[in-house]
């Protein structure tokens, strides 16, 4: 199916949604254009399948499997309208003490899903998809993100050095992620707090360029204690979106206290 090409999905304004959380998820958004179902899958999710409020067509498992981008195909196929967000517009959505995620040329579909997956269970506001990354829209990335994909405003940028200007521009304090970064994440509180948090995550195997670097408020590190040489990308972002979050509730339970 020609939805499976990034060049597809963007000509047409549409994208493909695949298994339960992510078809759950794009039921209730409402931006469901029609749905394909096997009929083995249809008797697993009668519930879901049964709140659908557009056409939907019983197929075969071949023909489920044509249309599915993943090695196990489920045989539950949304197929989905593109309601993009502006960077502008998803900026002025963030809370004076929110926080948000930005991807920098990560290639990894299955990172790039697990990333707006643990943004929307922190708490963060947006996740923002920047320069040569993944394309946010690949079957593979919605059903990592395992439905939240339809919860949070997924911005689409070519350029990162212009996300980043725009970030500042807006007041936003920009924290990337590097080993040689001069603050550790263990001391990272006061950086945290005060201003609206963009946390920059680079490529798997090449981390951020130095150019994005040099151009973040400050560099942040993640102390290694044994002897891993490293943290992969999806479980770094875990820790760094999660210790804003815990800013946050920090901050709420002072006000309150």
């Amino acid at each position: 199916m020609k939805l499976v090409k990034p060049a597809e999905r963007r000509k047409g304004g549409r994208f493909l949604a695949e298994g339960p959380n992510a078809v759950s998820a794009a039921l209730a958004h409402d931006v469901v254009i029609e749905l394909f179902v096997t009929s083995k899958a249809l008797e697993r999710n009668a519930e879901i399948i049964g709140g659908a409020r557009c056409p939907v067509w019983i197929v075969s498992e071949r023909t489920a499997k044509g249309l599915s981008e993943t090695v196990t195909p489920q045989g539950l196929v949304a197929v989905c309208e593109v309601r993009g967000t502006e960077l502008g517009e998803a900026l002025a959505q963030v809370p004076p003490d929110g926080f948000i995620a930005v991807v920098v040329d990560v290639n990894e579909p299955g990172n790039a899903g697990t990333i707006i997956r643990v943004a929307d269970a922190a708490g963060a506001a947006a996740v923002i998809i920047a320069g040569a990354s993944v394309d946010p829209l690949n079957g593979k990335v919605i059903r990592a993100a395992a439905g939240s994909s339809f919860h949070l405003p997924i911005v689409r940028a070519a350029s990162a050095a212009d996300v980043i200007d725009e970030l500042l521009g807006a007041g936003f304090r920009v924290l990337a992620t590097s080993a040689r970064g001069e603050i550790s994440l263990f001391d990272a509180s006061g950086a945290l707090s005060g201003a609206r948090v963009a946390w920059l995550f680079g490529n798997e195997a090449h981390g951020l360029p130095e150019a994005i670097l040099e151009r973040a408020t400050h560099a942040v590190s993640i102390p290694i204690r044994g002897e891993a040489e490293s943290l992969n990308l999806a479980s770094a972002a875990t820790l760094c979106l999660y210790e804003s979050a815990r800013s946050l509730h920090e901050s709420a339970r002072a006000r309150a206290g």
